[in-house]
């Protein structure tokens, strides 16, 4: 693969994106047929594709999913800002200033907001985590949502009364839902924060260069 092609330059976000998408159809299908399980030893109506994807079962899973990995990468962003970790290629340098610090200046290769300044640099120079606050915000309601509809069609079935959004925020299952998978997020960054003190994968450029010491940040 020529390194001047699309997908040679691409290959990273390609393949992490089919990774994804298969992923996600795997979870969809599985979804769907063990929803169906659950339906037919209940002596309900089965659900069909369609029906299955506007479901409360499938949407809870999946934005639950989803805003967990967008609350992560958004405090992660944030705590890289000012907070340490001796030895991790994760941190920044103990002492003194990197590039990522200085404040930015305007050439011809610039951001169109950097050209620009004022507000719209203000706001460009936050964006990343700003783009991540709002996608956590997007799923976070998505993930109630839904959340919300497969816990009343469940009530429904067992002929009880539905309960509304104000009711239902206060219940323990959304938050647990949410809590599970939070505290896995945040488990996988601390993991690669402080594995890569010590242990390497050459080649990639989250690990230290093979024969930097351990107590060093790259």
């Amino acid at each position: 693969m020529s390194k001047k092609s699309f997908l040679y330059r691409n290959s990273l976000s390609i393949v992490l994106i089919a990774f994804m998408l298969i992923c996600l159809l795997g979870q969809f299908f599985t979804g769907w047929k063990t929803e169906n399980k659950e339906l037919a030893e209940n002596g309900e109506a089965l659900l069909s594709l369609g029906e299955y994807i506007h479901s409360g079962h499938f949407i809870q899973a999946t934005f639950e999913n989803w805003e967990s990995e967008f609350l992560q990468m958004m405090v992660y962003v944030l705590l890289t800002v000012s907070l340490r970790q001796a030895g991790s290629s994760e941190s920044k340098s103990i002492e003194g200033e990197e590039d990522v610090d200085k404040e930015p200046e305007s050439h011809p290769k610039a951001p169109w907001a950097v050209k620009k300044g004022g507000f719209w640099l203000k706001i460009y120079k936050h964006s990343l985590s700003l783009a991540f606050a709002i996608l956590f915000i997007v799923t976070f309601i998505l993930h109630f949502y839904g959340s919300l509809k497969d816990f009343n069609t469940e009530q429904m079935a067992k002929n009880k009364s539905v309960i509304s959004a104000q009711e239902y925020i206060m219940e323990s299952r959304f938050w647990f839902e949410s809590f599970q998978n939070w505290q896995s997020e945040f488990l996988a960054v601390a993991s690669i924060v402080i594995l890569s003190i010590w242990l390497r994968e050459k080649g990639s450029p989250e690990s230290k260069p093979v024969d930097m010491a351990h107590d060093e940040n790259p």
